[in-house]
């Protein structure tokens, strides 16, 4: 069995084994009261991955938004969001909403339709809120302008960096980094379960920032902290990052590289650029339920699944570092086979072909940026031929 549905990117696992023992799983009391052991040091190390002064953890992203939209309640702001928002962002943005907050969107990673929200409306100062990578198009928003505009409005500006941690910036520091932003108004939330490998998140911001942001958190009060297991899985995967990451990010560059082109030499597309999230093209009148059951009768394993900014169902191959060159030329012959078998049946019955497209989407924004050793080799801006 060939398993594509998986987002530990850069295959990183952590056995038992491989981490550092602890006495004791919780202390069993909030973070407020006892910090779990080691979380200050990952703290600062994912602080000066990020290239920020200071950060925090939490179980969850969802912690993580939970607090931090109970806090903007109690400030003068007004909530700006990226309509194609990961839903974990729109559910604390609905808590602020409901205390009466102002919230509004803008259209996918648009920076003239956040100008145009920005200059109309309420005179309250913004927070912009946005995903540092969009798992559907693979693309990168332009955060460059997005910041100088929620400079120029003296506002803030927060990314969900869930997806791009450890695959993009030098390092795998993540989106901002890709971008060049560094700025006491970015907040960066992000989880590490996905290139990590550890069910832990992080909000990394200004030491300003994040002390109040500790001071008035609700759910390191009333809440279970991150348990010393996840803590030292964390730590693991920053070491490994350190020592081998640039490695293990060119080798899943190479996975997708080898993906894409084997389905385009077979007719078929995908999109999502160099991202390891590859949402195959299903021809009209492919039935992608039909497509994802037969690909696992072949024992090639996808994610079926319901898409944002761009019209779904999709079927999903999350590619990983650790997958061998094999196990993609399996799935793109499974991929390959069905999607003629199709295209045979069509022919008989008059229906019109697919036809594939030849260019795919790679990264935005506006200028040409070539990360440093450890980010995925993308140009913002073009579109590129794999």
């Amino acid at each position: 069995m060939t398993g594509f549905t998986s987002a530990l990117y850069l295959g990183l696992a952590h056995g038992s084994a491989e981490l550092r023992p602890w006495r004791s799983l919780t202390a069993g009391a909030p973070a407020v009261l006892v910090p779990p052991a080691g979380s200050g040091r990952v703290a600062r190390h994912l602080a000066s991955l990020a290239g920020t002064e200071a950060a925090t953890l939490a179980v969850s992203t969802l912690h993580l938004f939970w607090d931090l939209f109970g806090q903007v309640r109690r400030r003068p702001l007004r909530i700006l969001a990226d309509e194609h928002l990961y839903p974990v962002g729109c559910w604390g943005i609905e808590r602020a909403a409901a205390a009466g907050v102002p919230c509004s969107s803008f259209a996918h990673q648009d920076a003239r339709s956040l100008a145009r929200r920005l200059e109309s409306g309420r005179r309250l100062p913004p927070l912009v809120v946005t995903d540092g990578l969009c798992p559907d198009c693979g693309r990168v928003p332009p955060l460059d302008r997005y910041h100088s505009l929620v400079e120029e409005h003296r506002g803030w500006l927060l990314v969900d960096d869930s997806q791009a941690l450890g695959l993009l910036g030098p390092g795998g520091a993540g989106s901002p980094a890709f971008c060049g932003i560094s700025s006491p108004r970015l907040l960066v939330l992000s989880s590490l379960a996905k290139s990590f490998g550890a069910p832990l998140a992080m909000l990394a911001a200004s030491q300003e920032r994040i002390g109040a942001f500790v001071r008035e958190s609700e759910t390191r009060v009333y809440s279970s902290p991150p348990s010393v297991a996840v803590i030292r899985a964390a730590e693991a995967a920053l070491a490994i990052n350190r020592e081998r990451g640039d490695e293990l990010r060119a080798r899943l560059a190479e996975r997708v590289i080898r993906f894409r082109a084997g389905l385009r030499e077979a007719g078929v597309a995908s999109s999502g650029g160099l991202s390891p999230v590859q949402n195959l093209e299903i021809p009209a009148g492919l039935d992608p339920e039909a497509l994802w059951r037969r690909l696992r009768a072949s024992g090639v394993h996808a994610v079926l699944r319901q898409g944002k900014c761009r019209p779904g169902p999709f079927l999903t191959f999350l590619l990983r570092a650790d997958h061998e060159p094999e196990e993609i030329d399996r799935a793109v012959e499974a991929c390959a086979r069905n999607v003629r078998a199709n295209r045979s049946i069509d022919d008989l019955t008059g229906s019109e072909r697919h036809e594939p497209r030849t260019e795919w989407p790679v990264v935005p924004p506006r200028q040409q940026h070539r990360p440093g050793p450890g980010g995925l080799q993308v140009r913002k801006g073009r579109r590129a031929r794999v």
